[in-house]
């Protein structure tokens, strides 16, 4: 018994550290079990917060399912304090991804410079090849490249800002994007979802109530004004745009999404289901809103077993639906 005792005395405890879970967070993400790798991950970051292997490494799971502004911004907190060079590459791609020809290029080249034998060599000459490839059809309008790339900066940023409800944070964006790109119409739709969520709602109604008489594009404004009158309690005046958007099919997935989400949110429940099951989930990835409300639709028509897988999915693809509450768990 005594030298059983001593044994087990001379046992030494088993600290995990940052390389512990860094590889426990490969292993998952070789076997495309991102969401435990995202936990190991960040367990290794907690442990080791300016390492930039295991920031890296968590920025590419980003990117696998398809969170780039997640990705990105890890990356170029990276850069901030450390010359990591396979940041310039992971980023290249990314932009590659987002249809940011320019930008890839530039981190494509950078990489290459900093790196010509490096680990991402042969993926970025393939990538240059690529974008170059494209870009050489429209050398002539290179200044429209720079300012579509402009515009699809503030639209990323701008979209998860939105899909997070985060509508102080968004105003200032959109402000912006108002003075640089006065003539893009769907910026002054999400002005007026901002102006409506920040308190301004008679201004917000005004002015998709002008958008609608000025110009041949109505969807949006008729979802938008469906939505605010919902909100504000106006049925009737609710339901009639309700009505005029029954019969409407859009072919875009971002419109197919929001004319699903308008109708969950308005308990047209039977309505949101049916389109919500039309839509391309692979293409619907990067929506927050769309897990959130196909969930609520199919749980509110007792689908419950698809309404929990759908939430569960939400939840691997956006954490931040963590901290909403399921439809099961509503009172």
């Amino acid at each position: 018994m005594n030298k059983q005792r001593k044994n087990v005395n001379n046992l030494l405890p088993f600290i995990p550290d940052g390389e512990f879970y860094f590889t426990k967070g490969v292993e998952a993400f070789q076997k495309q079990k991102f969401e435990l790798s995202l936990r190991w991950l960040k367990k290794a970051i907690e442990s080791d917060p300016k390492n930039p292997l295991y920031n890296c490494q968590l920025s590419i799971v980003y990117t696998e399912i398809g969170k780039y502004h997640a990705a990105n911004q890890l990356l170029n907190n990276v850069l901030q304090t450390d010359d990591y060079n396979d940041c310039y590459y992971l980023l290249a791609n990314n932009y590659a991804h987002l249809g940011l020809l320019n930008d890839s290029l530039k981190y494509a080249e950078l990489y290459l410079d900093k790196e010509p034998d490096g680990d991402f060599s042969e993926e970025a000459y393939m990538l240059l090849e690529m974008v170059s490839f494209e870009m050489e059809e429209d050398d002539e309008d290179d200044w429209l490249f720079e300012e579509e790339d402009d515009l699809l900066k503030y639209q990323e940023t701008l979209f998860y800002l939105i899909e997070n409800e985060e509508w102080e944070k968004a105003m200032p964006l959109i402000e912006e994007m108002l003075v640089l790109f006065p003539d893009h119409l769907l910026v002054k739709h999400d002005y007026a979802q901002a102006l409506f969520y920040t308190g301004n709602k008679q201004k917000a109604i005004a002015l998709e109530q002008k958008t609608l008489e000025e110009t041949d594009q109505t969807l949006h404004s008729t979802i938008n004004l469906a939505l605010f009158y919902f909100e504000m309690d106006e049925h009737e005046a609710c339901q009639a745009k309700i009505n005029e958007l029954l019969n409407v099919y859009p072919l875009h997935t971002d419109q197919q999404i929001r004319l699903a989400v308008l109708f969950a949110k308005t308990g047209n429940y039977q309505a949101a289901y049916q389109r919500f099951r039309r839509i391309n989930r692979s293409m619907a990835r990067g929506h927050l809103s769309y897990f959130k409300w196909f969930s609520i639709s199919a749980y509110k028509l007792e689908k419950i077993e698809l309404a929990k897988n759908t939430w569960e999915e939400g939840c691997m693809k956006h954490r931040a639906l963590n901290n909403h509450s399921a439809p099961w768990q509503e009172s």
